[in-house]
């Protein structure tokens, strides 16, 4: 009220000056901008900072394609660089809000605001009003209109003027509501004639305001089509509601300041440029790049209406099924190999169901539905994995996705019991390489060994986590590759040093590969750089270029091709720096490793809270050795002694996977009684409470 107040004290000094209430709202609208211009200029200084940003912001979506947590976490820390605030562009609209409603507080009651009538006399009058009119409606905001109209009209006057003087009763007749040919009082759905011009004015005024601020507004001009047409058919449309159903004053305010928005801007954007503070080529440029990869699924295609049509199917599917035990999800292809033993030795040695839930419509999962009826493969993308698992109805559900609960997928709304099942793809530190609390919604963890149990351990301590289990699991790939390695691998005729990064940032392909490159291309050895696939799906040009430059290097390749491991494991030394594989291929071949000390990898600052040195960092001196970057130009003397002293190394890394790594050669037995087991106790649990 004390707002409506304000407001109301306002439109009778813009009343007064005009002696018209249509000249009055103009003029309280363009009071109104002026009084909002700071926050306005605010807005588009904060506009311009969004967009100045918005390179690198695109930049962090193409590092981190598909990593939606990631993504977040390095928006949030660009934001609070660049002191970015993305809810000041709301306080206008706030404002505007809160103006247009008090304005039609305003225009509904002018015996109140304009005529500043005594509020029981108000009260008398509009009884009056009702009195003669059975049609109104006594709940009206707008009866004091329908007085005025009355007074004017002189309808009732005799009854009227028991309840006013003279005096009161010329002032109410005096109060102007004609602009143009339009009373100001007019609602256009009860009126004939012009009054259904209203409307259609209002949304005219919306219509140009919106095509002018897609041009011009600097935040919206890089908006998509989608929310540019979204927005103007909500403001038309709200605009039309505006004119026709509201009394016409609040109409041409509305338009009026549809009107002033466009105009506002124009002068905005000639003192305050945004072309002066935007880097409108480098924009184009990444803005190209990550619509180029958002186009594309895991496979590097386009979605077909085959594969959505699948996802659609595969969902309903999913939930026509009742009492499901077992359910695994992967994020993609690639993943099965982490599950390989342990599905496996399920449908050798059981008859439970496996329910394979994929994001990758090419996933080979189908495929071995075809031929085993005992596996249920879903297609479902990472959209509608959302809701199916909130809907999630298992026993158990396997995974290696870390964060549940933490970010957009939630254990499930609909069974409190199940038993999420927490499933490593990699046999370093969990603690370091992976956010804090990503494995806290987990009721089980299954560790590669006793340093991951060790990490997992004192987490549940020192984070006081309850009835998280870790099991002494092993790993299966682990395993699957040792016996691959023995069985396929032949010993190579030459020396072959293999370059595997990671594809965090600062790696050795962003910080020293050509000077490795440049150390080893004359030496005897074969050099084999195998990027990380995300690289070169990022990167693919570089990598083209890279092809070219050394095409001429017998000695030197640049292998983009990932089909075969066999590059990885007839290596004699791998190069690499924080990435996880340097275990896998250390532990399978009992070779060394040659680390190069990029900045480390770590997603969790917090890490070291919990007192146990990860062996990422530890370890890097017993598998092999490590070199500072700025020496990678000498890469090849060091390359030189490691090989010299391979034998050393083996005997050390075999010490450290019996000590350190659980269940080799069974680790899929292990980790699929568990399964068996969970699942059988969940089915006890139901059979007790029936």
């Amino acid at each position: 009220m004390f707002l409506v107040s304000i407001l109301g004290n306002i439109m009778q000094f813009c009343y007064n000056l005009f002696g018209n209430y249509g000249w009055a709202i103009i003029l309280f609208t363009i009071f109104s901008k002026i009084v909002l211009l700071p926050v306005t200029i605010w807005v588009q200084i904060n506009s311009i900072k969004m967009v100045k940003m918005q390179p690198e912001i695109n930049q962090i979506k193409i590092n981190y394609f598909g990593d939606k947590d990631r993504i977040a976490e390095e928006q949030t820390k660009l934001y609070k660089r660049e002191k970015y605030n993305a809810f000041v562009s709301l306080i206008p609209l706030i404002v505007q809000i809160l103006l247009l409603l008090g304005l039609v507080e305003v225009i509904n009651h002018p015996l109140t605001y304009i005529a500043k009538t005594d509020s029981n006399i108000t009260t008398e009058l509009v009884n009056v009003a009702l009195a003669n009119d059975e049609g109104l409606d006594p709940e009206s905001s707008s009866l004091e209109l329908t007085v005025v109209e009355d007074i004017k009209n002189e309808r009732n006057i005799d009854k009227y003027s028991e309840k006013i003087d003279n005096d009161q009763m010329e002032k109410i007749k005096g109060i102007n509501l004609d602009f143009f040919g339009f009373d100001m009082g007019w609602i256009a759905t009860r009126e004939k004639g012009i009054a259904i011009l209203i409307p259609i004015i209002a949304g005219i005024s919306a219509l140009i305001m919106c095509v002018g601020q897609n041009m011009m507004n600097v935040l919206q001009a890089e908006q998509s089509k989608a929310n540019q047409w979204g927005m103007l058919i909500l403001s038309v449309g709200l605009s039309l509601y505006l004119g026709a159903f509201v009394p016409a004053g609040v109409g041409l305010y509305w338009t009026a300041s549809n009107l002033l928005a466009v105009l506002q801007q124009w002068l905005l954007n000639i003192f305050i440029n945004p072309k002066k503070h935007v880097n409108y080529e480098e924009l184009e440029r990444t803005n190209k790049q990550l619509k180029e990869l958002e186009e594309l699924n895991k496979d590097g295609q386009k979605r077909t209406k085959e594969q959505k049509k699948k996802e659609k199917d595969d969902y309903k599917r999913f939930f026509s099924i009742v009492n499901k035990h077992l359910v695994f999800y992967s994020e993609s292809n690639g993943f099965y190999k982490y599950y390989k033993g342990i599905i496996e030795y399920l449908l050798k040695n059981t008859n439970i169901t496996i329910h394979y839930i994929t994001s990758d419509y090419n996933d080979k999962i189908f495929e071995m539905e075809k031929e085993n009826s005992q596996i249920k493969a879903y297609y479902i993308e990472e959209k509608k994995l959302i809701t199916l698992m909130m809907k999630m109805d298992a026993d158990v559900v396997v995974m290696t996705m870390p964060d549940i609960q933490n970010y957009h997928i939630k254990r499930s709304y609909v069974r409190k019991d199940i038993e999420y099942i927490y499933i490593p793809h990699g046999m370093d530190s969990l603690n370091l390489t992976m956010r804090k609390g990503s494995m806290d919604h987990y009721d089980t963890v299954f560790a590669t060994g006793k340093y991951q149990k060790e990490e997992a351990e004192k987490t549940n301590e020192v984070y006081k986590i309850q009835n998280r289990k870790i099991v002494e699991w092993g790993y299966t790939l682990l395993d699957s590759m040792i016996k691959d390695y023995a069985q396929n691998t032949e010993e190579s005729k030459e020396t072959t040093v293999l370059i595997a990064p990671s594809w965090q940032k600062d790696n050795i392909i962003d910080l020293c590969l050509e000077d490795i490159l440049d150390s080893m291309k004359d030496s005897e050895y074969k050099v084999i750089v195998r990027p990380h696939p995300q690289q070169v799906r990022r990167m693919k040009d570089k990598f083209d270029n890279m092809k070219e430059q050394y095409k001429a290097n017998k000695n030197i390749e640049i292998q983009t091709d990932f089909s075969s491991n066999n590059t990885v494991f007839n290596a004699s030394l791998m190069i690499t720096d924080w990435s996880g594989i340097a275990y896998e291929y250390a532990y399978t071949t009992k070779k060394p490793v040659l680390f190069v000390d990029t900045p480390m990898k770590i997603m969790n600052p917090d890490y070291e809270k919990i007192g146990v040195e990860p062996i990422n960092i530890w370890s890097r001196h017993v598998v092999g050795e490590s070199i500072p970057v700025e020496e990678c130009k000498n890469i090849k003397s060091v390359v030189e002694k490691i090989l010299k002293e391979k034998d050393d190394y083996k005997e050390k890394i075999e010490n450290l996977v019996n000590e350190g790594v659980y269940n080799i050669g069974k680790s899929d037995e292990v980790g699929a009684n568990y399964i068996i087991e969970a699942i059988q106790n969940k089915i006890n649990e139901r059979k007790k409470e029936e």
